[in-house]
């Protein structure tokens, strides 16, 4: 399994000031689905920072997001570690497969692949 990015996710109601915030650092909208929002670097389009009101359909948000390149292998080794799973393994109707998980920290992680 290898790792794709990693995401901060910072919780906010403010994606308008945010994006223009980090306008000014560089970042461009990558994505915008008015619950989620992310900008990205447009010379190294892997960093990235997203801003959400709430998740959409978990019941926590999550801190950081990391994409890997199997979802389904990254969720069986962190199941079998006893790991806190706080959102089942599902498809979502944005094209990702995702999982929560809490880290050793009390971290919420989004672990996901695109569809």
């Amino acid at each position: 399994m290898a790792v794709r990015r990693v995401v901060p996710n910072i919780q906010s109601e403010t994606q308008r000031e945010s994006r223009e915030f980090y306008g000014l650092l560089g970042f461009e909208e990558v994505m915008n689905h008015g619950w989620i929002m992310t900008v990205a670097s447009p010379s190294s389009p892997a960093a990235q920072v997203s801003f959400m009101a709430r998740d959409k359909t978990a019941p926590v948000t999550p801190d950081l997001s990391i994409e890997v390149d199997d979802v389904d292998a990254a969720y069986e080794a962190v199941l079998s570690s006893g790991a806190d799973i706080l959102h089942p393994l599902q498809d979502e109707e944005w094209g990702v497969r995702r999982f929560f998980v809490r880290d050793p920290n009390g971290r919420v992680v989004n672990v996901l692949s695109h569809r």
